[in-house]
């Protein structure tokens, strides 16, 4: 029955993955790079900012996701440009994917706005020969199962547009505007696409006190032909250096109607330079039943700025 189950389960995924195709980070408010072109170039120094996520923990083949970014501003901060390398697994398919980024910025009112572009390839594998598929049968008496290793390139682009000022942000962006044809099929049809994926961010700041701020952010998400999601996180920050905050997430089962998951988040910017957050999903929908929650972890380090400046805003820029 449990080899009965995680075939069910790795097909559900497969069907998943036409829909929604783009991986999920919880502290998508330290990763804006990863969802929003323009986000490139936002801070005032060169940051390099590394993350784990291992998704649905104890269930095999549960999506696990690396990823490595830099970004920097140029010619007088007007220009931010930044690079993301990504790798994401889920059964036996893996995906890398390498996105090249540019923003252009423009001071607008009290904040500045920026206009980003970008451009991504990304390397598609299937590993038929994984020693995890069940088949009652031998795969290779089924002509319709491949043998071995398949893979392909596919190339796309995407945009997006940030604004930011002292004590807020908002953003909206389109990471990949082809659809591509991602199917391994060579006998004719096209199965499986590329979806076009939707994203808005927001957040504001409130000072309580000369201690604590209060930080509610929101990140909506939309993909063709797939249920709206958002997250919405409510954090509260301590003497500019550590943060605690509580995320949830809508979606998962129409049954339960309870949402995807409730996230604990904390994070503690330890140097001027570096910033260490974790988090753990508290699985909400009927997967709960077979997974132990949902772990990620960020770490970001920024250098370059002048001896003695302070970056400002370190939460949002």
């Amino acid at each position: 029955m449990k080899k009965l189950f995680t075939t069910a389960l790795f097909s559900l995924f497969v069907l998943l993955c036409f829909a929604q195709q783009e991986q999920q980070y919880t502290q998508f408010m330290y990763n804006k790079l990863g969802l929003n072109a323009g986000y490139a170039g936002s801070r005032d120094a060169a940051c390099i900012t590394a993350i784990i996520r291992n998704q649905w923990m104890g269930l095999k083949g549960a999506p696990q996701t690396q990823m490595l970014s830099f970004n920097m501003p140029l010619l007088n901060k007007r220009v931010g440009v930044g690079l993301n390398l990504t790798r994401n697994t889920i059964g036996i398919s893996q995906r890398i994917t390498v996105d090249g980024l540019y923003a252009y910025r423009i001071r607008l009112g009290q904040g500045i706005l920026a206009l980003g572009i970008q451009a991504s390839i990304r390397h598609l594998k299937n590993n038929y020969n994984d020693s995890d598929l069940v088949s009652i049968t031998p795969s290779s008496a089924d002509g319709s199962i491949p043998i071995g290793e398949q893979s392909k390139y596919v190339p796309n682009f995407g945009a997006g547009l940030y604004y930011t000022s002292d004590n807020f942000y908002v953003g909206f962006s389109a990471p990949r505007l082809i659809k591509n044809n991602i199917d391994f099929n060579d006998i004719g049809g096209i199965i499986g696409k590329e979806v076009q994926h939707y994203f808005f961010m927001a957040g504001v700041l409130f000072e309580l006190s000369d201690n604590v701020d209060l930080q509610p952010q929101v990140l909506f998400k939309y993909a063709d032909n797939s249920p709206f999601d958002a997250d919405v996180n409510l954090s509260l920050i301590f003497s500019d250096k550590y943060t605690g905050g509580l995320t949830y997430r809508t979606g998962g089962s129409s049954v339960t109607g309870f949402g995807e998951s409730l996230d604990l988040m904390v994070a503690a910017q330890v140097s001027p330079d570096i910033l260490f957050g974790l988090s753990y999903d508290i699985t909400l929908s009927d997967i709960k039943t077979y997974s132990n929650g949902s772990v990620e972890a960020v770490l970001r380090f920024c250098l370059g700025h002048s001896e003695g400046e302070e970056i400002i805003n370190p939460r949002f820029f």
